[in-house]
């Protein structure tokens, strides 16, 4: 039950820790303006990390490979922390198991990501039902779109209501259940 606990507990630290620097990549990538509210505190959450690890692995081509590198190595944390919490047994396991346990962070976090990206593609969608002048409206569209771009260019509006959020949460769905269940499986193969 304690255990239970604080595997929950660890997890969940580790979670939003990741999700800041997934959120720091994103924003970066999809180009979003760092002046609003929101980009100002994953700056400040993510900056005791980001800039010195940026001194060993600057960005290249656009991209933060820095965050993208911190992403999987709290992913990486954390679930070494729930293994040993659950009692793996890692004096005695072998060293092909490292490989499974490397996996399975991988698949933790290409979750994230997924689960990110669809709360984007959600809150995008509701603020422009809701409120579409909202300040975060922007902010949102800017990052729903690297998402939503490929499936507004097939798929049009009809009668005025965007269609494209709802393909979008369903091809994310069948990427969480084909490619990273399938991962997640080959991973536990390979650490037990």
């Amino acid at each position: 039950m304690l255990s239970d606990a604080l595997q929950f507990l660890v997890r969940t630290l580790f979670d939003l820790m990741a999700c800041a620097f997934f959120m720091r990549f994103w924003m970066q990538w999809a180009r979003v303006p760092f002046q609003n509210p929101l980009a100002q505190f994953i700056v400040k959450v993510t900056n005791f990390a980001v800039l010195p690890f940026r001194r060993v692995l600057p960005g290249w081509f656009g991209v933060d490979w820095a965050s993208i590198a911190l992403l999987y190595l709290t992913a990486l944390a954390s679930t070494l922390a729930v293994l040993a919490l659950s009692g793996f047994p890692f004096g005695v396991a072998a060293e092909s198991v490292w490989p499974g346990i490397a996996l399975m962070a991988l698949a933790a976090v290409l979750r994230l990501a997924i689960y990110v990206v669809m709360g984007f593609i959600l809150l995008q969608a509701v603020i422009s039902w809701v409120n579409p002048f909202s300040p975060f409206a922007p902010v949102f569209y800017a990052l729903s779109r690297p998402a939503l771009a490929p499936f507004q260019r097939w798929i049009p509006a009809i009668g005025g209501v965007d269609l494209s959020p709802l393909a979008a949460l369903i091809v994310l769905q069948l990427l969480l259940i084909a490619p990273v269940l399938g991962l997640e499986r080959v991973a536990m193969g390979m650490v037990r």
